[in-house]
């Protein structure tokens, strides 16, 4: 009766949030007195799981899964659930994860919580802190259900190393039929993505247009921070859709959040404010985002911002 848990990958590797998933699986399954399997598809190599508590991992390649499908995923889980007879299933609280659970809890008749933000502190019955209210309170859930799914808040129990070593199976569920053809993926390759990100530098409009976004770029470069916009920017084309972040785009749950020339509107802050530390640079003294961040500058981002990225080119030459 191991706990289960989806490990997500992206070109064929583990993204971070599979191993703050499986770090918490292994909390939880200390608490049952039991083992963690893990479910990884189409993974080159699954051997860095056994490093955050995977004692099993369920591996599977098949081409109809290269590119994500929460139905096909489901499918996928329910049939790895049926045959490790899981009684909890982790997963990430991704927006794929997000996509899929439901499915997965309708399928396996279970109870399923998301944005958990700790291990359970009860397992009679499952007891679970979570963020409510986009992140503005917190809500204990019990979970009375014969199987339980719940999905971690990312970047909110972190990356726990242990030592071992996890035995490797072929499984090959039964793929059904998808529904969807997937034509062609563009993919960003070589930087941080943001679900990954520990940092996150963040642009509105407050930088007056696309050609300005060097600035931008080039302080991510030197914190190894993922790029992201405002709403009204990836609108008006500055920007891809894929870097805009808040309620209605990318929720961002990073160590450090930095907004450069965001006001703050309140869809924006309802989908960042899981970041734990938020800086805001803004010429307005008035704006929303002051409220919200942890640190604030008033002044001219086309001022304070090179001014910024040659102070930590100065404290890295020292290093």
């Amino acid at each position: 009766m191991s706990v289960l848990v989806y490990t997500e990958s992206e070109q064929n590797k583990f993204k971070k949030t599979a191993f703050e998933a499986a770090s918490y699986a292994k909390a939880v399954a200390e608490q049952l007195g039991t083992t963690v399997t893990a479910v990884a598809i189409n993974v080159e190599d699954t051997s860095s799981l056994a490093n955050y508590g995977v004692d099993k991992v369920l591996n599977v390649t098949n081409a109809q899964l290269e590119s994500f499908n929460a139905k096909a995923y489901a499918s996928v889980l329910n049939q790895a659930a049926d045959k490790e007879n899981t009684k909890v299933v982790i997963l990430s609280s991704s927006a794929d994860s997000k996509y899929l659970a439901p499915l997965l809890a309708v399928s396996l008749n279970a109870g399923y919580v998301s944005n958990v933000i700790e291990k359970p502190s009860s397992v009679s019955p499952l007891t679970v802190k979570r963020n409510a209210f986009t992140n503005k309170a917190f809500e204990v859930t019990h979970l009375n259900s014969h199987v339980s799914i719940i999905g971690v808040s990312n970047n909110s129990f972190g990356l726990v190393e242990t030592s071992g070593s996890a035995s490797v199976e072929d499984f090959e569920p039964t793929i059904p039929e998808l529904g969807v053809t997937i034509a062609s993926v563009d993919k960003v390759t070589d930087k941080v993505t943001i679900a990954d990100a520990e940092i996150v530098v963040s642009a509105g409009r407050g930088l007056k247009g696309p050609e300005n976004w060097g600035m931008v770029e080039e302080l991510a470069d030197i914190l190894g921070a993922a790029t992201a916009c405002s709403k009204p920017v990836s609108d008006l084309g500055w920007r891809p859709h894929g870097e805009h972040v808040g309620q209605t785009g990318k929720p961002v749950a990073s160590n450090l959040y930095i907004a450069i020339g965001i006001s703050g509107a309140i869809q924006h802050l309802a989908g960042i404010n899981a970041s734990k530390v938020k800086v805001v640079i803004n010429t307005d003294p008035e704006a929303p985002f002051f409220k919200a961040a942890d640190y604030g500058v008033v002044g001219d981002a086309f001022e304070v911002v090179p001014q910024l990225i040659e102070k930590l080119k100065a404290f890295k030459a020292q290093q």
